[in-house]
């Protein structure tokens, strides 16, 4: 989230001293060269607090609902709260089992009260039937709970806005409706109409309020800071949009093109739906993500929010269209093979008043507010309303919210931005998370939130299995991504927030020569192997007015004038474009089970992101998407693209991303040489600024000849061509099958490879078995028309990478012409490049 936390620092302990009452676990899913081998994030456990096993936060196990008091509390079997998963996974966690147990109780009691009272969690989901505006019969019911309200009206254009005609009524636990019949046939409150919610509150003031269930509001754009009204969205059938396509499966590792619809166009405007959809979507297909998240889609009255003060949960945001354009937006991505997340913002609200949730706060008590009273209510940094979780109508309002989304815009998941606040009663304000379990289980844990999380991950899965649920935390609280079956939260993804701040302290701050493999390796592999993180170089956060992205930090102000391919790159663009192109790949690689783009970055896009705002004169100029730049055949902002296409292409191919074999088998401080293994592909990253090693030994897993399958320095991606993608590479065995000591970098095989400086190569296996007669269905040289002869020792004679007469499916490289002469060690002949397939 924009300003999230307040740019924590999110450390961990290092590898000595600190550890030691950790316990080591081997792990064959990942390893890492001399520093110990942890399967799970590195955290600190100490003994947990007495005060945890019985003091305050079992006090706050009760069940708090407005419909419900204390005697009617449901009983749960106590078997259900024993048999705990995750403590099976993490025995660390052992000692917090009583936290486990109390939070899990919370949970099954909380479903039973919904089956009780309301027909079971699914159908307490359905709030959107019920609250709001809803087709009855003849006519239109509106519902809205406002228990602090003396008297409420309906009002809008239909009436005059004098609402003394439309009284409403109040019913059990400050329910207030009225029914409001068709006439002539005809509904009385037209489609497309402006209505508000008019009451009374205890100081006898009257005041209007957008209905907080309302499912569609707009502003006039004529008149500056002008208040949003609620609008009546019921379009006649012919208007109404039908979904034509079916949701894409669930992919096997996401690939996430992070997007805001509003700033997607080139001209300093805003964009609509319609056009992200035409000519947004198509760039993201062609780059090979198969996951589109889409941000600033519920409606927020502060543009510059990024859409994160919501004020209307259930609205889309009017700046860019109606709610049927969007519905085309999400079609069309799913005609397209993509699925869609939506950022949803339940963390905090808006503190706007007139047109936001927080206009219904009168200084009502907590049980008949959305939000906490007093300072707990109020987030100091983000100058925001802090909801009541554990109240019975703020859990209806939420998951009902989930469903609505999934269910009318049929969108595939979401990013839940924001978990760290929801998490911690600090909020996470000026705490830096060590690792110690203690900061997770604890009375600064709020167990509300927490329980309403695992309500949410179990309903959204239960509604649709093939969901993504990604949870923004920086905090790294374990259990976070296991499943509430096991005693975890059901996130299904965490976002991996320390990488980018590791990414922007290197280039901002480190000579190259400074650069340390090591950790640069650590920090992108120090996860819990068990929870699964969507990994990225930068999102929107990194390209904030007061910071800029990788691609301007490492080029800067030669970005205005040196990116053309009519003229030699200058040492600044060589180096820049390298490293960006090596930033993003092991970011991808290494970092996670799933990976994430903001719009734009995929090419370099240059400079920050500031939406107009009073500070800059009210301009968009910075709040757009420059396309001209990579479309522009002569600048280098195409080779950027071309090789984040490649990348996920890769994965597309070879599904390195879902693997859970990830092997780090060498980080060389002096040759600064990173060499791991993803699934079966071997990753060779030099980050050395100068030095090229020609008959580099690497360590592998199988036996058998490799090759290459992608590499950054060719002359498609703006690199140098110097490796050769004809050659093949064939494995020695390294010492005592079984005996890592024996072996090669722990590494049962080897083979050696030229690596130049500042490049990524991967290479493949061939499946000799199915090379014979195959069609060229190659990773690197779609158009590699013209290949020079080649000399290398033990090689044979270079020959064109496509056998006549085959079609080439390609990962890498269009036009990868002109191969300079290299010379290797110890493989062998050179043959054409057929598939595995």
């Amino acid at each position: 989230m924009l300003g999230s936390l307040g740019r924590l620092n999110l450390t961990y302990s290092s590898s000595s001293g600190s550890c030691s009452s950790s316990k080591d676990y081997p792990s064959p899913r990942l390893s890492h060269p001399k520093l110990p081998s942890f399967p799970l994030l590195r955290h600190r456990v100490l003994s947990p607090p007495t005060n945890l096993r019985c003091g305050k936060l079992e006090r706050d196990c009760k069940v708090r609902a407005v419909l419900t008091d204390d005697s009617s509390i449901m009983t749960v079997n106590e078997g259900e709260t024993e048999d705990i998963g995750i403590l099976r996974t993490d025995s660390n966690l052992e000692p917090y089992k009583d936290h486990f147990k109390c939070r899990i109780k919370r949970y099954l009691e909380q479903k039973s009260l919904f089956e009780k009272y309301e027909g079971g969690l699914e159908e307490f989901a359905r709030g959107f039937v019920k609250f709001g505006f809803n087709r009855e019969d003849d006519g239109v019911v509106y519902r809205e709970w406002a228990p602090a309200a003396q008297e409420a009206q309906l009002v809008g254009d239909f009436n005059g806005w004098e609402g003394s005609n439309h009284k409403m009524e109040k019913g059990e636990f400050g329910v207030w409706s009225i029914k409001i019949h068709d006439f002539d046939g005809n509904p009385a409150i037209p489609h497309n109409s402006k209505v508000k919610f008019r009451f009374k509150h205890g100081d006898g003031v009257w005041v209007d309020r957008i209905p907080a269930w309302i499912k569609y509001a707009t502003v006039d754009p004529a008149k500056f800071a002008a208040p949003y009204d609620g609008v009546y969205w019921d379009p006649p059938p012919s208007e109404r949009y039908q979904f034509k396509y079916g949701r894409p499966p669930k992919p096997k590792a996401p690939r996430i093109y992070e997007a805001h619809v509003g700033m997607s166009s080139s001209e300093p405007r805003i964009s609509s739906y319609r056009e992200f959809a035409d000519n947004v979507l198509p760039r993201i297909r062609a780059n090979n993500y198969n996951t589109v998240q889409l941000m600033a889609v519920m409606e927020h009255s502060y543009y510059a929010s990024f859409g994160y003060h919501v004020t209307n949960f259930f609205a889309v945001s009017s700046r860019s269209g109606t709610p049927e354009d969007l519905k085309y937006l999400i079609d069309k991505a799913h005609s397209l093979g993509l699925r869609v997340l939506m950022d949803v913002i339940h963390s905090h609200a808006s503190n706007n008043v007139t047109d936001g949730l927080n206009g219904f706060e009168v200084g009502q008590s907590t049980q008949e507010s959305y939000f906490h009273a007093g300072d707990r209510g109020y987030h100091k940094l983000w100058d925001s309303r802090l909801f009541n979780y554990a109240n019975w109508e703020v859990l209806r309002f939420f998951l009902s919210n989930l469903r609505w989304w999934l269910e009318e815009y049929q969108f595939d998941g979401f990013r839940f931005d924001g978990v760290t606040s929801m998490l911690y009663h600090h909020h996470g304000i000026n705490v830096a998370f060590t690792g110690d379990y203690n900061e997770y289980f604890s009375e600064a844990t709020d167990v509300d939130a927490v329980v309403y999380l695992m309500l949410a991950n179990y309903l959204i899965h239960k509604i649709l299995p093939s969901a993504t649920v990604i949870a923004e935390d920086v905090s790294g609280m374990p259990g976070l991504g296991r499943p509430v079956s096991e005693g975890g939260v059901g996130f299904d993804y965490r976002l991996a927030m320390a990488i980018p701040d590791k990414w922007i302290d290197y280039v901002k701050n480190k000579k190259d020569e400074e650069w340390s493999v090591t950790e640069i390796s650590w920090s992108l592999t120090n996860r819990r192997y068990t929870e699964k993180c969507v990994s990225y170089a930068e999102s929107h956060d990194q390209s904030i007015v007061g910071d800029k992205t990788i691609a301007f930090f490492l080029m800067d102000k030669e970005m205005y004038s040196g990116m053309s391919c009519l003229k030699e790159a200058s040492p600044t663009v060589d180096r820049g474009i390298a490293l960006h192109k090596m930033i993003h790949f092991i970011t991808m690689a290494l970092g996670g089970e799933g990976y994430l783009n903001f719009m734009g970055n995929e090419f370099g896009h240059p400079e920050w992101i500031d939406f107009p705002r009073d500070g800059n004169g009210w301009s968009y100029e910075k709040c757009r998407r420059q396309w001209n730049l990579v479309d522009t055949d002569h600048l280098r902002y195409k080779f950027m693209n071309a090789f984040d296409r490649a990348m996920h292409l890769l994965d597309e191919k070879f599904s390195f991303l879902s693997s859970t074999k990830q092997i780090v088998s060498s980080t060389d401080e002096e040759d600064k040489v990173i060499v791991f293994e993803r699934g079966d592909l071997v990753f060779v990253f030099n980050f050395h600024p100068v030095n090229t090693y020609d008959g580099y030994k690497v360590g592998c897993d199988l036996p058998g000849k490799y090759r290459v399958a992608l590499d950054s320095d060719a002359f498609e991606f703006g690199g140098h061509g110097r490796v050769g993608h004809d050659v093949d590479h064939f494995t020695f065995p390294e010492g005592i099958p079984g005996v890592p000591e024996t072996n090669f970098n722990g590494r049962p095989n080897s083979f050696k490879v030229l690596s130049p400086p500042r490049t990524s190569v991967v290479y493949y296996r061939v499946d000799e078995s199915k090379e014979e007669n195959s069609t060229a269905e190659v990773v690197v040289g779609q158009e590699n028309k013209e290949v020079g002869s080649m000399k290398h020792e033990n090689v044979g004679p270079g020959v064109n990478l496509l056998s006549e007469n085959s079609t080439a499916e390609v990962v890498v490289g269009q036009e990868n012409k002109e191969v300079r002469s290299m010379k290797h060690e110890n493989v062998g002949p050179g043959v054409n490049l057929s598939s595995d397939n």
